[in-house]
């Protein structure tokens, strides 16, 4: 958790991007290092978690970090935490809350009530397109012999 404080000042001190670090530690060894990039990088997707994982799994050269643990300065946010869940992490450990999050001004709670909320219901319209000819690369997805399953 340290690493990931640390990593959270010293970036945030050279404007790289918002007050946020992260560490993916696999059997007690940091195995990716991240920091929020937002701003740097011109990249909304760039949190701390979401470039820790990438970090880890181009290191490790997998997809999956099932027998690894997260350490993140702040509780993660709603896509930070899909990703989580997408890399199969163990465990999440965190420094600063949501809340203390949105006192200075990272305030998720509008995307945590908009996944919530019916399709019809939420900000950004979304409307279903072309279903039949989307679901062509499904049916080939279920009979193709050599995919890797994820």
């Amino acid at each position: 958790m340290q690493a990931a404080i640390r990593i959270s000042i010293q970036k945030m001190r050279r404007n790289f991007g918002g007050p946020f670090g992260a560490v993916v530690v696999r059997k007690g060894k940091i195995v990716g290092r991240g920091w929020n990039q937002v701003t740097s990088t011109n990249d909304p997707t760039a949190h701390a978690e979401i470039c820790a994982i990438r970090d880890a799994c181009r290191r490790l050269r997998t997809f999956q970090l099932g027998d690894c643990e997260l350490y993140t300065s702040c509780e993660p946010c709603p896509m930070c935490l899909s990703a989580i869940y997408w890399a199969r992490l163990q465990r999440v450990c965190y420094g600063n809350t949501r809340k203390d999050a949105a006192r200075i001004g990272f305030d998720d709670d509008f995307i945590y009530r908009e996944v919530a909320a019916p399709i019809r219901r939420r900000k950004i319209p979304m409307k279903q397109l072309l279903r039949k000819e989307a679901l062509t690369a499904f049916e080939e997805w279920q009979t193709k012999m050599d995919k890797i399953r994820y």
